[in-house]
């Protein structure tokens, strides 16, 4: 059986051959604070990152896995406006942003300070800065049991993050499916694009 270690690389090395998200260029055209600050949270190998540099935001990213840090390090090595380090949701220092991503990564941010740490997400935002991310649902294969703590949460708990949002984009999914590495999972998650209000 393949490691924790072994899992990720084989996650990054898929990784780095995915484009950025469609989402993340929406999340630019709908950024309606004077901040060109971006943060990427949970970074992986940086390709919106990438994308959001080319469009001149100075980007931070960050990842709890030293594997991903390193990759975006090199990536980015010439790059004056892309900052990346190792961190986790509940350590990081977050700057004053226009755009916050947490794709696919929030899934993995502690329980326990979960509370602290989205005071801190909704804090680093400007009004009419937009967040962009997505919440693991309880009846996912993750929610319990997984290699690592996991954050689930009902719809009603994720509406409830955005009481002080104009929701602009809301999509619950539900359904079997597969990783990125090809193994079988029941997905169950809450995706967001927000604009702070």
């Amino acid at each position: 059986m393949a490691n924790n270690t072994d899992i990720w690389q084989q996650y990054y090395a898929k990784a780095l051959a995915t484009p950025h998200l469609k989402r993340t260029e929406f999340a630019v055209k709908i950024n309606q604070s004077p901040t060109k600050v971006a943060i990427d949270c949970g970074c992986g190998t940086g390709s919106d990152m990438d994308y959001l540099h080319q469009q001149a935001y100075q980007v931070y990213g960050f990842d709890a896995h030293q594997d991903a840090v390193e990759i975006c390090r090199q990536r980015f090595e010439n790059c004056s406006l892309v900052e990346v380090s190792q961190d986790t949701f509940e350590n990081y220092d977050y700057p004053r942003c226009g755009i916050l991503m947490a794709n696919s990564s929030l899934y993995f941010a502690n329980p326990e300070e979960f509370s602290q740490t989205w005071q801190k997400i909704f804090a680093a935002l400007d009004v009419g800065g937009v967040f962009v991310g997505d919440f693991m649902g309880s009846k996912d294969s993750w929610a319990a049991g997984h290699h690592c703590p996991t954050t689930p949460l009902t719809e009603a708990q994720v509406r409830a993050l955005f009481v002080n949002f104009d929701i602009i984009r809301f999509v619950e999914r539900d359904e079997p499916g597969v990783t990125a590495l090809g193994n079988d999972k029941h997905w169950h998650t809450f995706s967001v694009v927000a604009v702070k209000s």
